[in-house]
């Protein structure tokens, strides 16, 4: 059995425990209850907009506004110039699942002060700029894709988790000693012992997370990322194997969890940055992601490049 194999039945196991506790253990929780299904979907950006530069909230009327102007201005994005142009854009809005609504914040970052991510460092530029050449040439095979193009971890799964176009679900099980963050996206399941333990030294796609409580707040510690960084930022920002990431989850009313994260990766970023995103309760199930079966995107990628290669190639021979 190997490694992925093991990570998830424990993962299903500790799911398993925590929906056959039932009331009784809920009523013995000394911390805060987190479980079910939230969303995190939203409209407010990563980053703050230009045009809203130093203001850092929005009146309940004026985020209104916002999302709907958002959403009028995705919609024409996609729509004109007609279907085939919908089609080139990858989705239309059938498929899409930004949310309807913006919060308060008129960006997800909440530091720096500004709304903005910061300078990245020389290195992490250069990072950046590999990866983004990698993933724009002719594929010579599966490894060239992007891990969420891969199915081995989803593009907001993270962690963090990042708002992004669909799939924007987590749900949270409490058992004792434990919290496990199970994603809609690709089924990242990520176990989070609670008991004091120290790091390990394996480094895995997700990194190797440990939890504590401050008070009524969920705080997690990541650390031993592999070199690749996480499937989550690559799609906006950079990471590696530096990341250190500390999120922290606090129960703001009955409907409302603030989910708030610290990327502190010093080899990428001249600083570290936070984010804060509200997640929303919802009685919606978490759906089944197979993302290989029946998915021949990845056959259909490759074997468009190899006739790329072959039309060169004949151009050329000419």
């Amino acid at each position: 059995m190997d490694l992925g194999t093991l990570i998830s039945a424990g993962a299903l196991a500790l799911m398993a425990a925590a929906s056959g506790l039932g009331q009784t253990r809920a009523a013995s929780k000394t911390h805060p209850d987190f479980e079910g299904v939230w969303s995190f979907a939203t409209l407010t950006p990563l980053e703050r907009p230009a045009d809203l530069a130093g203001k850092t909230h929005l009146t309940d009327e004026e985020a209104a506004a916002y999302a709907k102007q958002v959403r009028e201005r995705r919609n024409f994005d996609r729509r004109d110039g007609g279907a085939e142009a919908d089609v080139s854009r990858a989705y239309n809005d059938l498929f899409y699942d930004f949310g309807n609504r913006a919060s308060n914040q008129t960006s997800l970052i909440v530091d720096p002060p500004d709304g903005r991510l910061p300078a990245m460092t020389q290195f992490g530029q250069k990072r950046a700029a590999e990866r983004a050449a990698k993933n724009a040439a002719i594929p010579n095979g599966p490894e060239d894709r992007p891990l969420w193009e891969r199915c081995i971890l989803g593009f907001n799964s993270g962690p963090p988790m990042m708002p992004s176009g669909y799939n924007n679900n987590v749900q949270i099980y409490q058992v004792p000693g434990y919290a496990v963050l199970f994603n809609e996206m690709v089924h990242s399941a990520r176990v989070v012992p609670l008991d004091g333990r120290p790091h390990g030294t394996l480094r895995q796609w997700m990194g190797d997370s440990r939890g504590h409580w401050e008070g009524d707040t969920l705080v997690v510690d990541t650390i031993n990322f592999t070199s690749a960084g996480t499937g989550t930022l690559g799609l906006r920002v950079s990471t590696d194997e530096n990341l250190h990431l500390t999120e922290r989850f606090t129960r703001r009313d009955a409907k409302t969890l603030v989910y708030e994260f610290t990327v502190d990766d010093p080899t990428v970023w001249t600083k570290p940055w936070t984010a804060s995103v509200p997640m929303t309760k919802t009685d919606e199930a978490i759906y089944e992601y197979a993302c290989h079966e029946g998915n021949y995107g990845m056959q259909d990628i490759l074997a468009g490049a190899r006739a790329e290669e072959q039309a060169a190639g004949q151009k050329q021979a000419k």
